[in-house]
């Protein structure tokens, strides 16, 4: 057999059936992942429709920031404006809950809740310091006290709600520290409270 014989002979494997089947896979792929992404956003529009129904048409997460929506009747955000206030009364929220100490406000935001026609409630949490058994005992009375209501939570940057919440999880309810954290995170818990959060979490209660 020549050498012209041996490179061209038939069996040297095709390299092209592989090809096209590769290239068949990554198409396949792509269109899949579209797929997920098209049902993602049919998701998302269904969920923001279903969030101006029960928001008597208020479009709170393009007036809101940061917002979460954790539950139907849970609402957290930022910092509030009296703008923001009469967006949440308009929306049907009947409580507002602030985790702002009063230095960190601009405004009358008691007097602009209650003008609005909702309950008010105020925790002023700091920082990491007061995230202490005291205060999130005093954060589970209030919302057992008011259990059942539309409720707007919120402090400068959501933060120290989705903290509170945490801790309220994992301490008074019990529930592991995956789960405490999760609920922590649906509640606006971020970097800047997550590991201490995670750390007092280790410590039994």
């Amino acid at each position: 057999m020549t050498l012209q014989q041996s490179v061209t002979g038939t069996d040297l494997p095709d390299n092209r059936a592989n090809s096209n089947s590769d290239a068949e896979t990554d198409h396949s792929d792509a269109a899949n992942a579209q797929d997920r992404d098209d049902v993602q956003t049919i998701e998302d529009g269904a969920g923001d429709l279903a969030n101006l129904a029960k928001d008597n048409g208020i479009d709170l997460a393009a007036q809101l920031s940061p917002y979460f929506r954790p539950d139907e009747q849970t609402i957290v955000c930022g910092a509030l404006d009296k703008d923001k206030v009469q967006a949440l009364a308009d929306a049907g929220v009947e409580l507002v809950i602030s985790l702002q100490p009063d230095d960190e406000l601009s405004f009358d935001e008691k007097e602009a809740v209650t003008q609005a026609g909702m309950a008010y409630e105020h925790l002023p949490i700091s920082g990491a310091q007061d995230l202490k058994q005291l205060n999130i005992l005093a954060f589970d009375k209030i919302l057992r006290q008011y259990h059942g209501k539309k409720t707007a939570m919120h402090c400068k940057s959501a933060g120290r709600v989705g903290a509170a919440m945490a801790l309220r999880t994992g301490w008074l309810r019990g529930r592991k520290m995956d789960t405490a954290m999760a609920r922590g995170r649906s509640h606006g818990l971020n970097e800047m409270f997550e590991q201490e959060v995670y750390n007092r979490l280790l410590v039994p209660r």
